[in-house]
């Protein structure tokens, strides 16, 4: 296969998504580095070479990393709902600035960049849209804000000299996610976690086993296929389902009562902006509880037509969220629940 020995470097190999791609990437037979903030002792086990090396204070990519790559992945983030603009420009921009400067470099071929839909998040309701759609005038928040500049970055390489592609996955969930399901429980058992208006919404998700697949599909299109450089392309289960049926399912699995109380928008808008502000105003009460940016998000629609990455990258997602839920949550025996532990253990560091 276009794997089959071939040495692949993967940023952020130590996070969910990163993690599964390693994994991905050593049955197919390629070798595989991994570049991360800090050491791994899952990637170890499995051989995998890797590089302690932070994108966004380092001021060069270590060369030995990237020589004799065919090509990179670059899932690395630095992923908040708050903080100081600096820490998101610096890694999620800048950090993305110099992996391509090392990759073009070393003459890689080519380079996967995991960006997400909420670069073109306006606050409004998303339908079905699809790669057209602008990136809005204005951001509530930075990390879109970032990764929309660093996608543009990715996007505006030369194709003949690296040749690049950007994939947005919406809401990524699977075994050992430590982030989405993570967060969403985190919230339950304090009691913050409320309805927002209606709570009909239809948004996205992606399934771990699926956006994988996205990701391997899309390094080698960028070889095969020259439609496929220097575009973008939406990734998710094809299946828009209501986010708030989605968090109850999430709950009920983990013995947590539904969500049951709810707040209109425009109150929750509000208390988010006061919120924002106290922060913003006095920074040692820490990240806000709600931000413009998570309200919108978990009030709107938000779901994207994946035509483009079925036509260009052959993508064939295999599940619906349903199915990829009973895939997460339904433990069969406690033996393996224990493992799964273990796995979303190994997996919760940064």
């Amino acid at each position: 296969g276009s794997f089959q020995g071939k040495t692949f470097l993967v940023t952020g190999g130590g996070g969910f998504l990163g993690a599964a791609l390693v994994k991905a990437l050593l049955t197919r037979g390629a070798q595989v580095r991994s570049l991360s903030r800090s050491q791994y002792q899952e990637l170890a086990e499995l051989g995998v070479e890797q590089f302690a090396h932070d994108i966004g204070t380092s001021e060069a990519v270590p060369e030995e990393a990237m020589h004799g790559v065919a090509g990179v992945f670059h899932t690395a983030a630095y992923v908040k709902m708050w903080g100081e603009y600096e820490r998101f420009q610096a890694t999620n921009i800048e950090g993305t600035r110099k992996l391509l400067a090392a990759a073009r470099k070393a003459s890689v071929g080519r380079f996967v960049f995991t960006s997400s839909p909420s670069v073109i998040a306006s606050g409004h309701s998303l339908c079905g849209v699809n790669e057209s759609t602008p990136y809005p005038e204005h951001y509530e928040a930075f990390y879109p804000e970032t990764k929309a500049a660093a996608e543009q970055l990715v996007l505006c390489e030369q194709q003949e000299e690296l040749a690049t592609c950007s994939l947005r996955p919406h809401l990524i969930f699977g075994p050992g996610d430590t982030n989405l399901t993570e967060t969403v429980l985190a919230k339950a058992r304090n009691g913050a976690l409320r309805r927002i208006g209606g709570g009909g919404n239809l948004v996205d998700f992606s399934f771990i086993e699926d956006c994988v697949e996205a990701h391997l599909l899309a390094m080698h299109a960028l070889e095969a296929n020259s439609e496929s450089r220097g575009r973008a392309f939406f990734i998710s289960q094809g299946d828009p389902y209501p986010l708030w049926q989605w968090i109850d399912k999430v709950l009920e699995y983990h013995g947590i009562p539904r969500i049951t109380r709810s707040v209109p928008y425009p109150l929750a808008r509000g208390v988010a902006t006061v919120c924002e502000f106290l922060s913003k105003v006095f920074p040692v009460l820490g990240e806000p509880r709600f931000t413009r940016f998570l309200v919108d998000e978990m009030f709107t629609d938000h779901y994207f037509d994946i035509s483009a990455a079925r036509e260009v990258l052959g993508y064939k997602p295999r599940y619906t969220v349903e199915e990829a839920l009973s895939r997460t949550f339904e433990v069969k025996d406690s033996s393996h629940r224990d493992a799964m532990t273990g796995a979303q253990q190994v997996c919760s560091a940064p």
